[in-house]
Formats: structure tokens, sequence, C-alpha cells
């Protein structure tokens, strides 16, 4: 049996929880990668070495039934989430505001609270939560995703102190702009409005995340790292972007 710690992913089909899947797996970790693309996780997982599980954290069955088959979990990294449409809160769309307060929300307390008795046996287990520079500054148009954020890091914090006296670190990422699929599923597949988000600038990239957390996987035991805000050099803001030749 294998005395390597495991890690595990959701949203790992694609960007940031693919490539956090295969900087995990490179320092050391068995990775458990989950994600409702059973095809794409597939190949993910070929390609680290892990061990692919298909999972929707929308759905409390899909999560016990995925919790029950990870025997072991010394990392939890959140990542399943994401956001829905730019409407104004006058014409918000409800139904997609309940959409990315179920993933984002409900789907980080599902797995978490699902896997927190096997990380509180590792002995040192840790939680990392991958939020938004959205969670922290709002901006027009992104009102539902900025109240699934904001609730995203409450809870995070909360558990945080809930887990004080236990053998478990928590930690929030909050990256400003990240060129994967995020604003191509924002946008419904409009490709060209998707990358006008990143015009004229330099965004982060899948691995410089990928790169963060494993950074804070692998900090020694007793240091936890509560809180980072990683933007590009281009971003000072949620919507303050410098744009070259614009």
């Amino acid at each position: 049996m294998s005395t390597r710690p495991v890690a595990v992913v959701t949203g790992a089909s694609s960007g940031i929880g693919a490539a956090a899947a295969k900087a995990l797996a490179k320092a050391g970790f068995d990775v458990v990668l989950g994600a409702r693309r059973a095809d794409r996780l597939a190949e993910v997982a070929a390609e680290c070495g892990g061990r692919a599980i298909v999972l929707d954290v929308t759905d409390e069955a899909s999560v016990s039934s995925f919790a029950e088959q990870v025997e072991r979990c010394d990392l939890l990294v959140n990542n399943a989430g994401g956001a829905l449409g730019l409407e104004s809160i006058a014409t918000a769309d409800l139904e997609l505001w309940q959409r990315m307060y179920d993933v984002n929300v409900l789907g980080t307390i599902r797995i978490t609270k699902a896997l927190l008795p096997k990380l509180i046996d590792s002995g040192n287990g840790q939680v990392v939560v991958i939020g938004s520079i959205a969670a922290h500054q709002p901006y027009p148009g992104g009102g539902g995703y900025n109240a699934a954020k904001h609730a995203e890091a409450a809870v995070t914090r909360v558990l945080r102190l809930e887990l004080l006296g236990q053998p478990v670190r928590v930690c929030e990422i909050d990256p400003g702009m990240v060129e994967t699929e995020f604003s191509l599923v924002r946008f419904e597949g409009d490709k060209e409005r998707a990358d006008a988000v990143y015009a004229g600038m330099t965004p982060l990239t899948a691995d410089d995340i990928a790169e963060t957390i494993t950074w804070v996987a692998t900090r020694p035991a007793h240091v936890n790292v509560d809180q980072i805000t990683i933007m590009p050099r281009d971003q000072t803001g949620a919507q303050q972007v410098h744009r070259r030749n614009q």
C-alpha cells in the first residue's frame, strides 16, 4: 500500500484543476481527480498517473459515491466552480444565479463535508479552496458570481475557525484573470467574446495557479497559509486592467 499522501482535486478535467492534478503528482502526491466530463477526466488522469472518478459536486449522491471510493485524503483542492452570464441585477437570470451558488458554494461544502473525516484522520490534512478576486471586489454584471464567491470565501474562513485544534489546514487562493475555459463557459461558448476578456494583456495561466497550490500544499505541517490573492501584473482589481494597443 502506498504511503504517499493523497490529493483530491475537483473540477479536474481542464484548466486549473487539470494543471493542479499534474503539479501535485509531480510533487509526490497520489492524485484522485473528480469532474463531470468522464472522457476528458480520464485523459488528464492518464497524463499524471492519477485516478479518475466522475463527480458532480451539485449532486449529493454523486458526492457520496465519490467519497466512498476515496480511501485516504490528505489534501482536498476545491476547484470546481465557475461563472455564468454577465447580466445586471435588474435583468438577472436567477436560474443561473442558483446554478452558480450550487456549484461554487454548496458544491464546496458537499465535498468538504464528505471528506473531512478522512482529512482529520490523515493527521495532517489540508483544504485548499480556489476562490476569486470576485470574492473581494464586486463589479457591475458580476452580481451572481460575486455573491457566490463571497459566500464561498465566508465558508472557507468559518471552516478555518471551526477546525482550530484539529490537524487540518485551510487556505483560500483568490486568482484574478486566468486564461482557461472560464470565460468560454461564462459566455456560453462565444469564443470571440471570451477571447476579448484577455485582449491586450497577459493573464495568469492555469499552471501559475497550480504552482501556487503546490507551494501551499507542501509547506511544513505547522504553517497555514490562510489566504493568497494572485493577480497578473496587468491587473490591479476586478475591473482594473492595463491593455496594450487598445
